[in-house]
C-alpha cells in the first residue's frame, strides 16, 4: 500500500501519527511544510524519485512554510482523487469549513483523540483504494479479437469514431464483450489521457445508485459521514461507461437526461450545482425500443443515448473466431495459473465451433480456464471438453448482418482503423498432423462422405442407403477392426470431401464456397491448409 502523508512543522504531531499508523501497519511519510509535499508531487510526476506517491494526504492548515488550504487547492489540481485530511485548531474551524467546501476528505481538530484519528485516516484509505479500482487507466486494457466480417465492421467503426466524443449506445447479448468495446472507444478518442469509469446500473440497489452516480455530501442521509464523490466526479475528463442501461430506475434516468441535457448536476444533498466534462457511453442486453414502447425507460432519454448506435455480434454470429479466442484464452488461463499452456486438437475445436455459446465470449473463456485445470493431457482432445458443450446438440451457423455503427445527425467521412484497435494474439505454432486421409469424388457428386462401405444386404431388397447409414457402416468396420482416434479420422474424411466438393461445384472460387457451406473464409483457408486440400485460390 501506499503511504500517508502528514504535513506539519509541529515534530510532535508527526511522531504520534507515525507511531500510531505504524501499530496499524499503515505505512508513514512526512513533511515539515508544503513546499516539500508538491516537490516530491513533481518528483513522482517526472519519474525522477523512485518513492511512491500518497494514499492519503493529513496536511496542517498553519505552517510556516506557507498554508494548508493552498497546499488543499495545489494537490487537488495534481490528484483530485486523493483524500486529503486538515488538521486545525479549535481557533480555526472556519478555515476547516472553507477547507471542507474547497474539497477536503475531512477536518480534523487539534487536540485530536488518537484512536479516532487513526479511524478517520483509516476510512479515506478505503475511499482512496475504492476509487484506484474504479479509475483504471487504458493502459490495462484487455486486447479485441476478432477476424469475422461482423468484427472488422465494429473495427472500423471505431475508427471513425476515434476523433469524436459523441454519446454511443452499445447493444448486445450479455458476456458478448460490451464493455471491451467501451475501454476501445475510450482508448482512440480526445479524451484517452482521462479516466475510464464504469458502473454497472443493474448491479447497485436502486437507493445506492443515486449516490453511486453523483455523489453525497455529509450528512445527506444516515450513514453518509463524509463527503463523497460519484461517478460522475472520478470520471472527470474521461469516460463514464453506464452499462445495463436498460434496468436504470425510471426515476434515476430523469436525473441522467438532466446531465446528459445541460451537463449539470447535484450531489445528493447538496445545493451547487457540478459541471459535468464527461462522455458517456452506455450499453444494454435489451431492445430499449420495446421498453419505451411499454413506458419503463424514457424516451427522451433514449434519444439522447442512441446518437451512435454500435451492435456487438453474439460468438455464434462469428464462429470463425472461436479457434483463435480459444488459444488466446488457453494462453492466458495458463499464465494467470503458472502453468504451460496446453494446445486443443482440431476435433476438439470442431466442436466448439459448432456449439452455440449462450454467454458468448465470457462462456469461452471460462471453458478455457476449466480445460486449463481439468484437461488430464497437454492437448486438449474432444472427450475433455465440458459436459455442456459435449451434450449440446451441433448448430449451424446463422446468418445474420453484419455489424454496422447507425450515425444520427454526425455525417463523417471513413477514416483508418488505429492499429491498436485489432490486437490479434501472436500465431502459435500449430501442431504437427498426420497426412489427410483420401477421399473419393465422383464427378458432381453431392457434398457427403464418400465411404468405402456399403450395405449388400439394403442394396438386395432394392434400398438406396443414406449417407448416415454409411457412416454408420463405416464406423462399425474401423471400431470393429481396432481403429483409434476414430473421430479425427471420420472428421477429417468428411471435411475433406465437403469442401473439395464444394469449392468443385464454384470452380475453386473459395469465398463463395464458404458461403455455400456457412463458414467463413478464414475458416475455409485455415481447413484447406490442415487437411492439405490442393485447391486454385479465389478467382
Amino acid at each position: 500500500m501506499k503511504p500517508i502523508w502528514i504535513v506539519d512543522d509541529d515534530p510532535s504531531i508527526r511522531f504520534v501519527l507515525e507511531k500510531a499508523l505504524a501499530r496499524e501497519n499503515l505505512p508513514t511519510r512526512s513533511f515539515t511544510q508544503p513546499r516539500e509535499v508538491l516537490d516530491a508531487l513533481t518528483d513522482l510526476d517526472t519519474g525522477d524519485c523512485g518513492r511512491q506517491g500518497p494514499q492519503v494526504l493529513v496536511s496542517d492548515i498553519r505552517m510556516p512554510g506557507g498554508s494548508g488550504l493552498l497546499l488543499l487547492e495545489k494537490v487537488r489540481e495534481l490528484q483530485p482523487g486523493l483524500p486529503i485530511i486538515i488538521m486545525t485548531a479549535y481557533s480555526d474551524l472556519d478555515s476547516a469549513v472553507s477547507a471542507f467546501q474547497r474539497g477536503a476528505f475531512e477536518y480534523l481538530p487539534k487536540p485530536f483523540d488518537l484512536p479516532k484519528a487513526v479511524a478517520l485516516i483509516r476510512r479515506a484509505v478505503e475511499e482512496s483504494q475504492r476509487e484506484e479500482v474504479t479509475e483504471e487507466r487504458q493502459g490495462a486494457t484487455p486486447e479485441i479479437l476478432g477476424q469475422a466480417p461482423a468484427m472488422q465492421d465494429l473495427f472500423r467503426a471505431i475508427g471513425r469514431l476515434s476523433q469524436s466524443q459523441v454519446t454511443v449506445l452499445i447493444t448486445g447479448e450479455s458476456g458478448s464483450g460490451k464493455e471491451l468495446v467501451a475501454r476501445a472507444l475510450h482508448k482512440h478518442s480526445p479524451c484517452a489521457d482521462g479516466p475510464f469509469v464504469a458502473i454497472n446500473t443493474a448491479a447497485i440497489p436502486k437507493d445506492l445508485l443515486e449516490s453511486e452516480l453523483f455523489g453525497h455530501e455529509r450528512g445527506a442521509f444516515t450513514g453518509a459521514q463524509t463527503q463523497r464523490r460519484g461517478r460522475f466526479e472520478q470520471a472527470e475528463g474521461g469516460t463514464l461507461f453506464l452499462d445495463e442501461i436498460g434496468d436504470m430506475p425510471f426515476d434515476l434516468q430523469t436525473r441522467l437526461l438532466r446531465v446528459l441535457s445541460d451537463g449539470q448536476f447535484y450531489r445528493v444533498g447538496g445545493h451547487a450545482a457540478l459541471k459535468a466534462h464527461v462522455r458517456v457511453i452506455a450499453a444494454t442486453h435489451q431492445d430499449l425500443e420495446k421498453r419505451v414502447k411499454a413506458g419503463s425507460f424514457r424516451e427522451d432519454l433514449f434519444h439522447r443515448l442512441n446518437v451512435i448506435r454500435l451492435r456487438l455480434p453474439a460468438l455464434r454470429e462469428r464462429r470463425e473466431d472461436v479457434p483463435m479466442l480459444t488459444r488466446h484464452f488457453l494462453q492466458q488461463s495458463a499464465r494467470q495459473l503458472g502453468v504451460e499452456p496446453k494446445r486443443i486438437a482440431d476435433s476438439a475445436l470442431a466442436r466448439l465451433e459448432q456449439f452455440a455459446f449462450p454467454g458468448n465470449v465470457r462462456q469461452l473463456e471460462n471453458i478455457c480456464h476449466w480445460l486449463t485445470v481439468m484437461a488430464p493431457a497437454q492437448v486438449i482432445s474432444l472427450q475433455d471438453l465440458p459436459p455442456e458443450v459435449l451434450e449440446a446438440p451441433a448448430h449451424q451457423a446463422a446468418h445474420h448482418p453484419p455489424a454496422r455503427m447507425e450515425q444520427i445527425g454526425h455525417a463523417s467521412e471513413p477514416v483508418a482503423v488505429p492499429a491498436t484497435a485489432i490486437c490479434p494474439p501472436p500465431a502459435e505454432p500449430q501442431e504437427a498432423l498426420p497426412p489427410p486421409v483420401p477421399a473419393t469424388m465422383a464427378g458432381n457428386a453431392p457434398a457427403m462422405p464418400a465411404f468405402a462401405a456399403t450395405s449388400p444386404q439394403r442394396e438386395n431388397d432394392g434400398h438406396r442407403a443414406s449417407w448416415e447409414e454409411i457412416l454408420e457402416i463405416e464406423a462399425q468396420k474401423l471400431l470393429a477392426g481396432g481403429q483409434s482416434q476414430l473421430w479425427d479420422a471420420l472428421t477429417r474424411r468428411f471435411e475433406s470431401c465437403l469442401i473439395r466438393t464444394a469449392l468443385h461445384t464454384t470452380h475453386g472460387r473459395r469465398m463463395e464456397a464458404a458461403q455455400r457451406l456457412g463458414i467463413g473464409r478464414n475458416t475455409i483457408t485455415r481447413k484447406i491448409q490442415e487437411l492439405g486440400l490442393d485447391s486454385p485460390d479465389e478467382a
